[in-house]
């Protein structure tokens, strides 16, 4: 038990002192990177999926 004590003890102190914390427009610059990477990811999906439906569609229509 003395081990687990030590051990949160130790973690809120880190957490609390050696940790570097972002600020405000630190985090709202990271928040919105994060989102346009994530629009830019979807486009690139939605857009493989497309066209590998269409080649895909393609394909099977020689075999009909």
């Amino acid at each position: 038990m003395n081990k687990i004590s030590l051990y949160i003890r130790d973690s809120y102190k880190e957490m609390m002192q050696k940790v570097t914390w972002p600020t405000w427009e630190e985090l709202q610059q990271s928040t919105m990177i994060v989102l346009a990477a994530t629009v830019i990811i979807t486009a690139l999906v939605a857009l493989m999926d497309f066209a590998s439906n269409g080649v895909l569609k393609f394909v099977y229509s020689l075999f009909k």
